[in-house]
Protein backbone atom coordinates (compact mmCIF):
# COMPACT_ATOMS: atom_id res chain seq x y z
CA UNK A 1 0.00 0.00 0.00
CA UNK A 2 1.47 3.61 -0.88
CA UNK A 3 2.04 5.61 1.57
CA UNK A 4 -0.32 9.02 1.71
CA UNK A 5 1.55 11.89 0.48
CA UNK A 6 3.52 14.49 2.92
CA UNK A 7 1.82 17.71 3.89
CA UNK A 8 4.17 20.81 3.23
CA UNK A 9 5.38 21.25 6.52
CA UNK A 10 6.49 17.60 6.89
CA UNK A 11 7.99 18.31 3.91
CA UNK A 12 9.76 21.00 4.62
CA UNK A 13 11.16 19.30 7.85
CA UNK A 14 12.61 16.33 5.91
CA UNK A 15 14.11 18.31 3.95
CA UNK A 16 15.74 20.05 6.61
CA UNK A 17 16.92 17.41 8.91
CA UNK A 18 18.49 15.86 5.46
CA UNK A 19 20.48 18.60 4.53
CA UNK A 20 21.45 18.79 7.62
CA UNK A 21 22.79 15.41 7.78
CA UNK A 22 24.44 16.45 4.42
CA UNK A 23 26.15 19.50 5.71
CA UNK A 24 27.49 17.04 8.37
CA UNK A 25 29.41 14.70 6.06
CA UNK A 26 30.19 17.70 4.07
CA UNK A 27 32.29 19.08 7.19
CA UNK A 28 33.67 15.42 7.60
CA UNK A 29 34.77 14.62 3.75
CA UNK A 30 35.91 18.30 2.92
CA UNK A 31 39.32 17.93 5.21
CA UNK A 32 39.94 14.44 4.39
CA UNK A 33 41.72 15.87 0.72
CA UNK A 34 42.91 18.65 2.26
CA UNK A 35 44.28 17.48 5.28
CA UNK A 36 47.74 16.26 4.37
CA UNK A 37 48.16 19.83 3.01
CA UNK A 38 46.65 22.11 5.44
CA UNK A 39 48.89 20.12 8.05
CA UNK A 40 52.02 20.31 6.28
CA UNK A 41 51.36 23.92 5.87
CA UNK A 42 50.77 25.08 9.39
CA UNK A 43 52.82 22.05 11.80
CA UNK A 44 55.57 22.83 8.87
CA UNK A 45 55.75 18.87 8.60
CA UNK A 46 56.10 16.17 6.12
CA UNK A 47 53.79 13.76 4.89
CA UNK A 48 54.95 10.77 7.13
CA UNK A 49 54.18 13.25 10.28
CA UNK A 50 50.95 14.56 9.08
CA UNK A 51 49.62 10.71 8.34
CA UNK A 52 50.37 10.78 12.21
CA UNK A 53 49.21 13.91 12.97
CA UNK A 54 45.80 13.45 10.97
CA UNK A 55 45.17 10.19 12.52
CA UNK A 56 44.73 11.94 16.15
CA UNK A 57 42.86 15.19 14.62
CA UNK A 58 40.30 12.18 13.57
CA UNK A 59 40.57 10.51 16.54
CA UNK A 60 39.92 13.67 18.27
CA UNK A 61 36.77 14.32 16.16
CA UNK A 62 35.54 10.51 17.02
CA UNK A 63 36.02 11.14 20.95
CA UNK A 64 34.02 14.29 21.10
CA UNK A 65 31.21 12.16 18.77
CA UNK A 66 31.30 9.59 21.25
CA UNK A 67 31.17 11.77 24.65
CA UNK A 68 28.26 14.21 23.35
CA UNK A 69 26.35 12.18 21.39
CA UNK A 70 24.32 10.24 23.79
CA UNK A 71 23.60 13.64 25.50
CA UNK A 72 22.72 15.21 22.50
CA UNK A 73 19.80 12.05 21.91
CA UNK A 74 18.89 12.33 26.22
CA UNK A 75 18.27 15.79 25.95
CA UNK A 76 16.48 15.64 22.56
CA UNK A 77 13.61 13.37 24.10
CA UNK A 78 12.99 15.43 26.87
CA UNK A 79 13.05 19.06 25.49
CA UNK A 80 12.94 18.42 21.58
CA UNK A 81 14.64 17.70 18.44
CA UNK A 82 13.80 20.95 17.18
CA UNK A 83 16.01 23.44 19.83
CA UNK A 84 19.30 20.69 19.42
CA UNK A 85 19.35 20.51 15.86
CA UNK A 86 19.29 24.32 15.08
CA UNK A 87 22.17 24.54 18.04
CA UNK A 88 24.40 22.26 16.27
CA UNK A 89 23.73 23.64 12.93
CA UNK A 90 24.75 26.86 14.09
CA UNK A 91 27.71 25.43 15.88
CA UNK A 92 29.81 23.45 13.03
CA UNK A 93 28.69 27.19 11.02
CA UNK A 94 31.33 28.48 13.48
CA UNK A 95 33.55 25.74 13.17
CA UNK A 96 34.53 26.09 9.77
CA UNK A 97 35.50 29.32 10.41
CA UNK A 98 37.48 28.60 12.83
CA UNK A 99 39.21 25.98 10.59
CA UNK A 100 39.87 28.37 8.26
CA UNK A 101 41.11 30.57 10.42
CA UNK A 102 43.65 28.21 12.63
CA UNK A 103 46.85 29.66 12.82
CA UNK A 104 48.59 26.35 14.81
CA UNK A 105 48.18 22.45 15.25
CA UNK A 106 46.20 22.97 18.22
CA UNK A 107 43.46 24.96 17.01
CA UNK A 108 42.65 22.25 14.21
CA UNK A 109 42.42 20.39 17.34
CA UNK A 110 39.81 22.77 19.07
CA UNK A 111 38.16 23.02 15.46
CA UNK A 112 38.22 18.89 15.19
CA UNK A 113 36.46 18.28 18.66
CA UNK A 114 33.77 21.45 18.25
CA UNK A 115 32.93 19.31 15.03
CA UNK A 116 32.65 16.25 16.47
CA UNK A 117 30.32 17.73 19.23
CA UNK A 118 28.23 19.37 16.50
CA UNK A 119 27.95 16.60 14.24
CA UNK A 120 26.33 14.61 16.95
CA UNK A 121 23.12 16.18 15.28
CA UNK A 122 22.62 13.52 12.73
CA UNK A 123 21.83 11.18 16.45
CA UNK A 124 18.74 14.01 16.25
CA UNK A 125 18.02 14.02 12.57
CA UNK A 126 17.34 9.81 13.08
CA UNK A 127 15.41 10.63 16.43
CA UNK A 128 13.45 13.12 14.34
CA UNK A 129 12.65 10.66 11.21
CA UNK A 130 11.97 8.31 13.49
CA UNK A 131 9.04 10.21 15.48
CA UNK A 132 7.03 10.82 12.05
CA UNK A 133 8.07 7.65 10.31
CA UNK A 134 6.07 4.07 10.86
CA UNK A 135 8.02 1.25 11.92
CA UNK A 136 7.76 -0.65 8.17
CA UNK A 137 9.36 2.66 7.03
CA UNK A 138 12.31 3.22 8.81
CA UNK A 139 14.61 1.20 6.93
CA UNK A 140 13.51 3.78 3.83
CA UNK A 141 14.21 7.09 5.76
CA UNK A 142 17.42 5.51 7.81
CA UNK A 143 18.77 4.89 4.17
CA UNK A 144 17.35 8.78 3.42
CA UNK A 145 19.61 9.33 6.36
CA UNK A 146 22.43 7.42 4.42
CA UNK A 147 21.75 9.08 1.36
CA UNK A 148 22.27 12.12 2.72
CA UNK A 149 25.84 11.11 3.77
CA UNK A 150 26.44 9.89 0.69
CA UNK A 151 25.42 12.84 -1.38
CA UNK A 152 27.60 14.72 1.43
CA UNK A 153 30.95 12.54 0.36
CA UNK A 154 30.25 13.66 -2.94
CA UNK A 155 30.00 17.20 -2.01
CA UNK A 156 32.97 17.55 0.73
CA UNK A 157 35.82 15.97 -0.71
CA UNK A 158 35.14 17.90 -4.21
CA UNK A 159 35.32 20.77 -2.18
CA UNK A 160 37.93 20.04 -0.53
CA UNK A 161 39.35 18.90 -3.32
CA UNK A 162 38.90 21.18 -5.83
CA UNK A 163 38.81 24.38 -3.72
CA UNK A 164 41.52 23.06 -1.81
CA UNK A 165 43.87 24.05 -4.99
CA UNK A 166 43.24 27.44 -4.03
CA UNK A 167 44.68 26.97 -0.61
CA UNK A 168 43.52 24.14 2.07
CA UNK A 169 41.56 26.91 3.84
CA UNK A 170 39.48 27.68 0.93
CA UNK A 171 36.95 25.17 1.22
CA UNK A 172 36.19 26.30 4.87
CA UNK A 173 34.82 29.65 4.33
CA UNK A 174 32.17 28.00 1.43
CA UNK A 175 31.26 25.18 4.04
CA UNK A 176 30.77 28.20 6.63
CA UNK A 177 28.12 29.82 4.40
CA UNK A 178 25.91 26.81 3.49
CA UNK A 179 25.97 26.12 7.43
CA UNK A 180 24.52 30.25 7.82
CA UNK A 181 21.83 29.40 4.91
CA UNK A 182 20.87 26.35 6.70
CA UNK A 183 20.62 27.52 9.91
CA UNK A 184 18.31 30.38 8.59
CA UNK A 185 16.09 28.07 6.31
CA UNK A 186 15.72 25.75 9.81
CA UNK A 187 14.70 28.26 12.01
CA UNK A 188 11.57 29.25 9.34
CA UNK A 189 10.71 25.53 8.31
CA UNK A 190 11.42 22.88 10.79
CA UNK A 191 8.27 22.59 13.33
CA UNK A 192 9.40 20.11 16.39
CA UNK A 193 8.35 16.17 15.81
CA UNK A 194 8.47 14.81 19.28
CA UNK A 195 5.30 16.16 21.23
CA UNK A 196 4.97 16.99 25.32
CA UNK A 197 2.90 13.59 25.70
CA UNK A 198 6.03 11.85 24.52
CA UNK A 199 9.38 13.39 26.07
CA UNK A 200 10.48 11.93 29.08
CA UNK A 201 12.67 12.98 31.58
CA UNK A 202 16.42 12.89 31.85
CA UNK A 203 18.09 9.54 32.56
CA UNK A 204 21.69 10.61 33.38
CA UNK A 205 23.15 6.82 32.88
CA UNK A 206 21.87 7.77 29.20
CA UNK A 207 24.07 9.98 29.32
CA UNK A 208 27.03 8.90 29.90
CA UNK A 209 28.76 7.28 26.66
CA UNK A 210 29.92 4.09 28.66
CA UNK A 211 25.96 4.08 29.89
CA UNK A 212 24.92 3.20 26.23
CA UNK A 213 25.03 -0.70 27.02
CA UNK A 214 22.72 -0.27 30.04
CA UNK A 215 20.26 1.18 28.02
CA UNK A 216 21.00 -1.74 24.92
CA UNK A 217 20.45 -4.60 27.15
CA UNK A 218 16.89 -3.06 28.43
CA UNK A 219 15.45 -4.81 25.04
CA UNK A 220 16.26 -8.41 23.58
CA UNK A 221 18.60 -8.76 20.79
CA UNK A 222 19.74 -4.91 21.23
CA UNK A 223 23.04 -5.55 22.31
CA UNK A 224 24.50 -8.30 20.15
CA UNK A 225 23.40 -6.38 17.22
CA UNK A 226 24.87 -3.13 18.99
CA UNK A 227 28.23 -5.47 19.47
CA UNK A 228 27.98 -6.48 15.45
CA UNK A 229 27.58 -2.82 14.20
CA UNK A 230 30.76 -1.61 16.51
CA UNK A 231 33.43 -4.20 15.13
CA UNK A 232 31.61 -3.33 11.87
CA UNK A 233 32.31 0.19 12.13
CA UNK A 234 35.47 -0.34 13.67
CA UNK A 235 36.90 -2.15 10.68
CA UNK A 236 35.35 0.43 8.29
CA UNK A 237 36.91 3.42 10.04
CA UNK A 238 40.63 2.32 7.44
CA UNK A 239 38.95 4.27 5.03
CA UNK A 240 38.38 7.75 6.49
CA UNK A 241 41.90 7.08 8.25
CA UNK A 242 44.62 6.51 5.63
CA UNK A 243 42.48 6.91 2.23
CA UNK A 244 44.35 10.10 1.22
CA UNK A 245 47.59 9.06 2.59
CA UNK A 246 47.37 5.53 0.86
CA UNK A 247 46.49 6.81 -2.57
CA UNK A 248 49.21 9.21 -2.03
CA UNK A 249 52.11 6.77 -1.24
CA UNK A 250 50.78 3.94 -3.33
CA UNK A 251 49.57 5.99 -6.29
CA UNK A 252 50.76 9.64 -6.13
CA UNK A 253 47.57 10.85 -5.77
CA UNK A 254 46.89 14.75 -5.75
CA UNK A 255 44.69 16.56 -3.88
CA UNK A 256 42.14 16.61 -6.44
CA UNK A 257 42.79 12.61 -7.50
CA UNK A 258 41.73 11.85 -3.99
CA UNK A 259 38.45 14.09 -3.81
CA UNK A 260 37.75 12.33 -7.04
CA UNK A 261 37.71 8.99 -5.45
CA UNK A 262 35.78 10.12 -2.31
CA UNK A 263 33.02 11.39 -4.68
CA UNK A 264 32.85 7.98 -6.58
CA UNK A 265 32.23 6.71 -3.16
CA UNK A 266 29.87 8.90 -2.37
CA UNK A 267 27.79 8.61 -5.54
CA UNK A 268 27.45 4.84 -5.19
CA UNK A 269 26.67 5.13 -1.43
CA UNK A 270 24.13 7.55 -2.14
CA UNK A 271 23.02 5.20 -4.90
CA UNK A 272 22.46 2.75 -2.62
CA UNK A 273 20.78 4.13 0.36
CA UNK A 274 18.68 6.43 -1.16
CA UNK A 275 17.12 4.26 -4.10
CA UNK A 276 17.63 0.65 -2.91
CA UNK A 277 17.60 0.44 0.86
CA UNK A 278 13.68 0.31 0.89
CA UNK A 279 13.17 -2.03 -1.86
CA UNK A 280 15.69 -4.35 -0.36
CA UNK A 281 14.77 -4.78 2.76
CA UNK A 282 11.48 -5.19 2.02
CA UNK A 283 12.40 -7.96 -0.57
CA UNK A 284 14.99 -9.64 1.44
CA UNK A 285 14.37 -8.73 5.26
CA UNK A 286 16.90 -6.14 7.02
CA UNK A 287 18.74 -8.94 8.06
CA UNK A 288 19.92 -10.49 4.84
CA UNK A 289 20.97 -7.19 3.20
CA UNK A 290 23.65 -6.83 6.08
CA UNK A 291 24.82 -9.55 5.97
CA UNK A 292 25.20 -9.67 2.50
CA UNK A 293 26.91 -5.96 2.90
CA UNK A 294 29.52 -7.45 5.38
CA UNK A 295 31.08 -10.31 3.41
CA UNK A 296 31.12 -8.03 0.40
CA UNK A 297 32.67 -5.46 2.37
CA UNK A 298 35.48 -8.27 2.91
CA UNK A 299 35.85 -9.18 -0.15
CA UNK A 300 36.63 -5.42 -1.51
CA UNK A 301 38.83 -4.67 1.44
CA UNK A 302 41.22 -7.20 0.12
CA UNK A 303 40.60 -5.94 -3.49
CA UNK A 304 41.94 -2.93 -2.85
CA UNK A 305 44.60 -3.59 -1.36
CA UNK A 306 45.25 -5.92 -4.56
CA UNK A 307 44.50 -3.08 -7.35
CA UNK A 308 47.07 -1.89 -8.89
CA UNK A 309 45.87 1.45 -10.30
CA UNK A 310 43.07 3.75 -10.48
CA UNK A 311 40.67 2.14 -13.05
CA UNK A 312 40.87 -0.78 -11.04
CA UNK A 313 40.46 1.22 -7.59
CA UNK A 314 37.57 2.96 -9.30
CA UNK A 315 35.57 -0.43 -10.75
CA UNK A 316 35.91 -1.71 -7.13
CA UNK A 317 34.40 1.48 -5.59
CA UNK A 318 31.22 0.85 -7.90
CA UNK A 319 30.13 -2.05 -6.36
CA UNK A 320 31.09 -1.43 -2.73
CA UNK A 321 27.30 0.40 -2.38
CA UNK A 322 25.94 -2.81 -0.62
CA UNK A 323 28.43 -2.77 2.30
CA UNK A 324 27.08 0.97 3.32
CA UNK A 325 23.81 -0.48 3.81
CA UNK A 326 25.25 -2.42 6.58
CA UNK A 327 25.08 0.38 8.95
CA UNK A 328 21.40 1.42 8.36
CA UNK A 329 20.13 -2.43 7.94
CA UNK A 330 21.26 -2.92 11.69
CA UNK A 331 19.88 0.28 12.66
CA UNK A 332 16.29 -0.37 11.55
CA UNK A 333 16.44 -3.61 13.32
CA UNK A 334 17.55 -2.04 16.35
CA UNK A 335 15.12 0.80 16.12
CA UNK A 336 12.04 -1.90 15.82
CA UNK A 337 12.77 -3.34 18.83
CA UNK A 338 12.50 -0.39 21.36
CA UNK A 339 9.89 2.03 22.16
CA UNK A 340 8.64 5.05 20.65
CA UNK A 341 10.18 7.11 23.73
CA UNK A 342 13.60 5.20 23.70
CA UNK A 343 14.44 6.37 20.04
CA UNK A 344 16.42 9.35 21.32
CA UNK A 345 18.18 7.38 23.75
CA UNK A 346 18.76 4.84 21.02
CA UNK A 347 20.15 6.87 18.65
CA UNK A 348 22.48 8.44 21.02
CA UNK A 349 23.87 4.64 21.84
CA UNK A 350 24.53 4.11 18.31
CA UNK A 351 26.15 7.35 17.79
CA UNK A 352 28.04 6.24 21.06
CA UNK A 353 29.38 3.34 19.38
CA UNK A 354 30.06 4.34 16.47
CA UNK A 355 32.10 7.37 16.87
CA UNK A 356 34.16 4.92 19.53
CA UNK A 357 34.83 2.54 16.91
CA UNK A 358 36.18 4.82 14.31
CA UNK A 359 38.46 6.80 17.40
CA UNK A 360 39.75 3.50 18.42
CA UNK A 361 39.80 2.27 14.63
CA UNK A 362 41.80 5.41 13.04
CA UNK A 363 44.41 5.13 15.52
CA UNK A 364 44.46 1.26 15.03
CA UNK A 365 44.63 1.85 11.02
CA UNK A 366 47.14 4.91 10.76
CA UNK A 367 49.44 2.95 12.82
CA UNK A 368 49.41 -0.46 11.00
CA UNK A 369 49.75 2.10 7.96
CA UNK A 370 52.54 3.60 9.54
CA UNK A 371 54.39 0.63 10.87
CA UNK A 372 54.00 -1.34 7.44
CA UNK A 373 54.83 1.96 5.29
CA UNK A 374 58.48 2.46 7.19
CA UNK A 375 61.72 1.16 6.60
CA UNK A 376 62.84 -1.66 7.65
CA UNK A 377 59.23 -2.90 8.36
CA UNK A 378 59.10 -6.84 7.74
CA UNK A 379 56.91 -6.50 5.12
CA UNK A 380 56.54 -2.90 3.61
CA UNK A 381 53.84 -2.23 1.80
CA UNK A 382 50.82 0.46 1.99
CA UNK A 383 47.97 -1.79 1.44
CA UNK A 384 48.44 -4.10 5.11
CA UNK A 385 45.45 -2.22 6.53
CA UNK A 386 42.77 -3.06 3.94
CA UNK A 387 43.73 -6.86 4.31
CA UNK A 388 43.20 -6.47 8.55
CA UNK A 389 39.78 -4.41 7.83
CA UNK A 390 39.21 -7.50 5.64
CA UNK A 391 39.50 -9.79 8.04
CA UNK A 392 37.82 -7.65 11.22
CA UNK A 393 34.95 -7.46 8.60
CA UNK A 394 34.62 -11.56 8.87
CA UNK A 395 34.83 -11.19 12.49
CA UNK A 396 31.66 -8.62 12.40
CA UNK A 397 29.77 -11.16 9.94
CA UNK A 398 29.56 -13.51 12.55
CA UNK A 399 28.97 -11.42 15.81
CA UNK A 400 26.00 -10.53 13.72
CA UNK A 401 24.67 -13.61 12.51
CA UNK A 402 25.48 -14.92 16.63
CA UNK A 403 22.98 -11.73 16.89
CA UNK A 404 19.93 -12.42 15.17
CA UNK A 405 20.15 -15.81 17.17
CA UNK A 406 19.08 -14.21 19.93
Amino acid sequence: MDSPPLDPVRRHAIAFVLIAVFLDMVGFGLIIPVLPSLIAQVGHLDLAQASRIGGWMFAAFSLAQFLFAPLMGTLSDRFGRRPLLLLAIGGLGVDYVLHALAPTLAWLFVGRIIAGICGASYVIANAYLADITPPEGRARAFGLIGAAFGFGFIAGPALGGFLGELGPRVPFFAAAGLSVLNLVYGIFVLPESLPGSRRRAIRWASCNPFGTLTVFRQYPGVLPMGAALGVYLFASAVYPAIWPYWGMAKFGWSEGVVGITLAAYGIVAAAFQGGLAGPLARRFGEARVAMTGLWLGAVLAVALGLSQNLAMVLIILAVTGIEGLVQPMVGSLMSNAVPEDAQGALQGGISAVMNLAMLAGTLFFTQIFGIFLAEGAPIRTPDMAFYVSGAILLVALVLFQRARKV
